[in-house]
């Protein structure tokens, strides 16, 4: 039998333990004494040596870990709209306000003792955010202590901060009166903020990405391509072949790839003509859980891809559909690149020092090397109109009734729709473009949908029933 790649030293009996502690640290990125639960930071010290070799070797990750605290430090091969912070009670994704309060409060946090009080955070958050255009801090501006309150609550919950007295929602209800004591864990704060690269000496996002030097070889650019295959299995819902270059393609389809990830998480990886995705049946390592018996806007989704999945068999009516070809990955990253340095400040850079995004050329070959491959040839995708969408949502809100879709949504459909669409583009499920959706392959992976609608519906709960039962990441 040939020796194993990773967990190489973990004798059979504790792989199960050395697998839980690898989800956990792909899953959170960081894990503390009490995040994401109690008894979490042991089980990956245990392993922390292993770990450390296995993320570096396959995925170039750094995994750093002290008593109190691990840290998985990613590299980044291209940016994902889909990924984001969410708010601990809510859980809402952090919007640019959030995330801005977030960066600053952690500098503020760094040039503080052991301990401060909220009241006298704000002190020194507020002159910080008050210089930035279109930021600002007031107390009596609706929406900024609210976004405060999320980015104390989130910090609290991953173990950075920890509340000694007082709370958050009486300094929310009268900040003049109300106020919360927080015991500060410098260690926790450094580690849930830590880039790669300086970020004052960025004149583009792009200087975040890791990408090699121009002159690459053949040799270290099919295993950069292999590392990069290893990277977009562990961190995406399903890669398609397509959406990829033809070096990555390729690393994709060889077996030790499969072997070397169902080892080290514990979860088959799943093969189709156009992709590969890894499956959780934990139902735990996943942040967006589908199928699944969750809210409104999963089961939504869910019977969403039955609608979809009726129309595309039905045979008077799937001659009717489009074909189109997707939009180029390459055109829409760049887009993204875009649209996030937007948000760059247009001083303050050290350009001496900074990254020239003119040189990130990706992976090209040198001299001696002749051979260029081509990307994988895109293929057309079902065309669904919005309107046809729009009289699926209809007929499922007459199907089931509109109380069935609980009080938030019973009386916005167009919303529920949006929402729903959004989770089914966040799975690469479906894609959006303009006028409609794109359906991708996966999606008919969950065709075998039935739904079932209790006779004493009076919660507004209705059941999803899907085959297979595991959850895609």
């Amino acid at each position: 039998m040939a020796a194993h790649r990773v967990a190489v030293s973990v004798e059979p009996a504790d792989l199960g333990s050395y697998q839980q502690a690898a989800r956990l640290m792909l899953l959170h990125g960081v894990v503390t004494e009490s995040y994401p639960r109690s008894k979490a930071l042991g089980l990956v010290l245990r392993w922390a040596d292993e770990l450390a070799k296995d993320f570096r070797d396959l995925f170039g990750y750094s995994l750093q870990a002290s008593a109190r605290h691990a840290r998985l430090l990613r590299r980044l091969d291209s940016f994902d709209a889909g990924q984001a912070f969410l708010t601990v009670k809510s859980k809402r994704p952090f919007d640019r306000r959030r995330l801005a309060y977030l960066c600053l409060i952690l500098a503020c946090l760094h040039r503080s003792r052991i301990e401060i009080n909220l009241a006298d955070l704000v002190k020194l958050l507020t002159p910080y955010a008050n210089a930035i255009e279109h930021l600002g801090f007031h107390a009596t501006t609706p929406g900024h202590k609210d976004a405060v309150v999320d980015v104390m609550d989130w910090l609290v919950d991953r173990g950075a901060l920890r509340i000694s007295d007082g709370s958050t929602e009486d300094w929310a209800r009268d900040h003049d009166r109300g106020d919360a004591l927080f015991d500060i864990e410098h260690d926790t704060c450094a580690a849930l903020f830590r880039p790669n690269k300086p970020l004052q000496h960025l004149v583009s996002a792009a200087g975040l990405l890791d990408t090699p030097a121009a002159s690459t070889g053949r040799d270290p650019r099919r295993r950069l391509a292999a590392q990069r295959a290893r990277r977009m299995l562990i961190e995406y819902p399903v890669v398609y072949f397509s959406d990829t270059d033809a070096e990555t393609a390729i690393a994709l389809r060889q077996p030790t790839l499969a072997e070397d990830i169902a080892r080290l998480t514990g979860l088959p990886v799943e093969r189709r003509a156009e992709g590969i995705m890894l499956v959780d049946t934990t139902g735990h390592f996943t942040d967006k859980r589908f199928p699944g018996r969750g809210g409104a806007i999963n089961r939504t989704a869910g019977l969403l891809l039955a609608k979809i999945a009726d129309l595309r068999e039905d045979p008077n009516r799937s001659g009717s559909l489009q074909y189109l070809l997707p939009p180029d990955p390459g055109e829409e990253h760049a887009d993204l690149l875009s649209r996030i340095d937007l948000a760059l400040p247009q001083s303050g850079t050290l350009e001496a020092l900074a990254h020239d995004p003119s040189l990130d050329t990706g992976y090209l070959a040198d001299d001696s090397d002749a051979e260029v491959s081509e990307p994988p040839a895109q293929t057309g995708l079902p065309f669904v109109e919005h309107g046809a969408l729009e009289q699926m949502i209809s007929e499922l809100y007459e199907e089931f009734g509109p109380s069935s879709f609980t009080s938030k949504w019973q009386a916005d459909p167009s919303g529920l729709l949006a929402e729903g669409l959004a989770l089914l583009a966040d799975l690469s499920l479906v894609h959006a473009v303009p006028g409609g959706i794109l359906v991708r392959p996966a999606a008919g992976r969950y065709r075998n949908i039935t739904a079932v609608l209790p006779r004493a519906a009076h919660d507004g709960q209705f059941a999803l029933d899907f085959s297979p039962e595991d959850t895609a990441r």
